[in-house]
């Protein structure tokens, strides 16, 4: 009998005991770290640490509790299990972290303890050829940021809204990212509404080019009204950047006059430039919201001016022709004694006097603006 099976029983426990422990980047063993990490560092005097493309998050955090700076991770649409173990390590509230992991937040900020929990909904206009009916004009996502004393974590769900390049400029301005964890909330706040002024410019190119289509005169064969589906769902749309930008408005100001001990008071100024820009925005889509109302009530009210033109028009016909229906049905109840009914020249003549009478008709309702 062969004793290899027994040699390996032997030596597997003794190879178990003499193999050291690792601590790199090992996601069959660490479970902090899922697929929905996209990046994962640590940052010390502005300036990234050098090591693996994407740290092991408990890892990161080991670092920067013993040799100081912050660490940022990055996900994308995790899933409960995939973010347990972050919550777990990072000491996240459940109550924030159900909130990170299901997508559809109202734009907000809370505070945990030591961990401010904030929600920004990212907007991208989507391009189209032609506007029409059913056109999706922007698209929303989702980033929510949990800052700590000596962490940054950034949950991002949607397919646009990627905060790589922001990463890549920040990590360009170590001075900048020297001031910790509140300057990257504050770069992913700018971020967020610098991209809500891009598409506010390209919507109100969209409004400009609805209202002048609205009150140009309709191509032929085009009825007047046409314009409301479109004018309806570039309102819906409107409504959605509109709850995406609304909702931001007290948190940012929050952050820009209220003192945070999570925020350096430096940073606290630059709050305030983009609570600023993020009032413009506001103010902009009110006003597009408010322009579209008044946009479909002329739509609606030039389409029921075409309608009674229509109706006007069709009542004077129909009194033209109520003439010679009136004359021919006298004449067509065969009595044997009517008016001229044997003499040579009375068909001349009615018809004549029905001539005569509807030209008399027509040109009193042309006169008064009916034809």
């Amino acid at each position: 009998m062969s004793m290899l099976p027994y040699l390996r029983a032997a030596v597997r426990p003794a190879l178990r005991r003499s193999t050291p422990v690792q601590s790199g980047y090992d996601t069959t063993r660490d479970p902090s770290t899922s697929s929905a990490v996209v990046d994962c560092a640590v940052y010390r005097g502005g300036r990234r640490v050098q090591g693996p493309l994407c740290l092991n998050p408990r890892e990161a955090m080991r670092r920067v509790r013993e040799d100081g700076g912050f660490a940022w991770i990055g996900l994308h649409e995790p899933t409960e299990a995939e973010f347990a173990g972050i919550a777990a390590a990072f000491g996240l509230h459940p109550l924030a972290v159900e909130d990170a992991v299901h997508a559809h937040q109202r734009p907000k900020l809370e505070r945990y303890d030591d961990t401010l929990f904030t929600v920004f909904k990212t907007i991208h206009y989507v391009e189209h050829a032609q506007l029409t009916a059913t056109s999706e004009v922007v698209e929303t996502g989702e980033v929510m940021c949990f800052t700590g004393p000596d962490f940054v974590i950034t949950v991002r769900h949607g397919g646009q809204g990627s905060l790589k390049g922001l990463r890549h400029r920040l990590q360009d301005d170590p001075e900048l990212l020297a001031k910790g964890p509140s300057a990257v909330l504050h770069s992913i706040a700018d971020h967020v509404v610098d991209g809500y002024i891009a598409v506010a410019s390209a919507v109100q190119d969209d409004i400009d080019e609805v209202e002048s289509e609205v009150f140009a005169a309709p191509a032929k064969g085009s009825p007047r009204g046409a314009d409301a589906g479109r004018i309806y769902q570039l309102k819906r749309e409107v409504l959605e950047f509109k709850r995406a930008v609304s909702p931001l408005l007290r948190p940012m100001e929050l952050l820009s006059e209220r003192p945070m001990r999570l925020v350096d008071p430096d940073i606290q100024k630059y709050f305030r430039d983009v609570a600023d820009h993020l009032a413009r925005v506001h103010e902009q889509v009110i006003g597009f919201d408010e322009l579209l109302n008044s946009i479909l009530q002329a739509n609606l009210a030039q389409a029921t001016v075409a309608q009674n033109e229509d109706m006007r028009k069709i009542t004077s016909w129909a009194a033209i022709i109520a003439v010679p229906t009136m004359i021919c049905g006298v004449y067509g109840m065969n009595f044997e004694h009517m008016p001229e009914l044997h003499w040579r020249y009375g068909y001349p003549m009615v018809m004549a006097a029905i001539a005569a009478s509807c030209f008399v008709i027509h040109r009193s309702l042309r006169r008064h603006g009916w034809l």
